[in-house]
């Protein structure tokens, strides 16, 4: 039986000048990143390629509509290598352009279209977050359905993954505590994956660590404190995403995406919104096992006792984003049983990788907890 894989090549650079040399950037190749990026770290270095600024269709998540409307504009675009410099909006938007066909996306989706790789794909993120460059997940917005929902196929791997530290420098404060309290959720919602392996384990509580240890410095010394960490959490987000790429996501990530698609919380905010609810629910429902050795291996981490780890937990991850009850972002009571028949019915991929099984009263419980 399969246990584990890293299908992309993993490449580690100082910085981005380092990396166009030795990638050899050509006249066939497409950038997809944003402006201000490709004109402080790309600008000076005088490419001949085709460069696409992701923020021209639109600022929010990535949305079937963002992806067809550049499909539109470079279906005629001669272009053999995919480079997609960005955080999970750029990233999750170029994994479908490595494609044969992906128009109209829903059709994707809907297993309309006979999924084909056409072009090679490297990925170079500029968040500590997505894990996206070692995974073959992309997760869009359905606007006409409301929801976001992930995909899954081999042909969305990346052929190379490319870790830059000096791409995370300029990183806004909020951006890193989003895109890094997503490295967390990715690592311990693999961790317990039913499909877990030794390898896997190995990979989430090292994300778990560095991570929590990392948010203990910037707790105590300030939003600074997280520069000279970038190299580690950068890691930190790759392994997260090498281990849930094996192993998967579950209900944290189903329950976020009514209030993403909905709301348009950023991914890892509305992740966290849903983190300990969740958790707490499965410890309701089970006993000792491996959230158990979690729950250990996180107070050991911050320094707390069991009894009361998620209130601990949260008490340190609210130092980095305050976390808000659902009703802050406008949710209204009467939708927590909408946001739930949601869940069962497009996002049964995560809800299979649950720790235990949760069901339709479970999950109105947990909203319900978190309104």
């Amino acid at each position: 039986m399969k246990k584990f894989a890293v299908k992309p090549e993993i490449y580690m650079y100082d910085k981005v000048k380092e990396f166009v040399e030795d990638i050899d950037i050509k006249k066939t190749d497409l950038i997809i990143t944003n402006e201000s990026r490709y004109n402080q770290y790309f600008g000076e270095l005088n490419l001949e390629c085709h460069v696409l600024f992701r923020e021209k269709y639109g600022k929010e998540e990535p949305s079937d509509e963002m992806v067809e409307a550049i499909y539109n504009d470079i279906k005629d675009l001669n272009y053999k290598r995919i480079i997609a410099v960005g955080g999970g909006t750029t990233i999750d938007v170029a994994k479908f352009f490595a494609l044969k066909e992906l128009y109209p996306v829903l059709d994707l989706y809907d297993g309309k279209i006979d999924i084909q790789k056409a072009k090679e794909l490297i990925v170079v993120p500029t968040t500590c977050g997505t894990g996206s460059e070692v995974t073959n997940v992309s997760i869009l917005e359905l606007r006409s359905r409301k929801t976001k929902k992930g995909m899954a196929v081999e042909e969305m791997y990346p052929d190379k993954a490319v870790l830059i530290p000096e791409l995370l420098e300029k990183l806004p404060f909020k951006f890193f505590a989003t895109s890094s309290l997503d490295a967390l959720v990715h690592a311990v919602e693999s961790l317990l994956s039913p499909k877990a392996s030794p390898f896997t384990e190995m990979y989430s509580y090292k994300a778990i660590e560095t991570i929590l240890k990392s948010y203990k410095i910037i707790a105590e010394n300030g939003e600074e404190a997280r520069k000279p960490l970038l190299n580690n959490l950068l890691l930190a987000s790759t392994f997260a995403g090498i281990s849930f790429g094996n192993a998967g996501c579950a209900a944290v990530h189903a329950m976020s995406y009514p209030l993403g698609g909905i709301y348009h919380v950023p991914h890892g905010e509305a992740n966290y919104a849903m983190f300990t609810g969740v958790l707490e629910k499965y410890g309701e429902k089970t006993e000792g096992g491996k959230l158990e050795k979690l729950n250990k291996f996180i107070c050991d981490v911050i320094g707390c006792s069991e009894e009361n780890v998620y209130e601990e937990l949260e008490n340190l991850l609210n130092k980095i984003l305050m976390k808000k009850p659902l009703r802050e972002y406008g949710v209204k009571e009467e939708e927590i049983y909408e946001f739930a028949d949601s869940v069962i019915e497009n996002q049964g991929r995560l809800m299979s990788n649950n720790y235990v099984e949760l069901n339709r009263d479970d999950l109105i419980n947990i909203y319900k907890k978190l309104w």
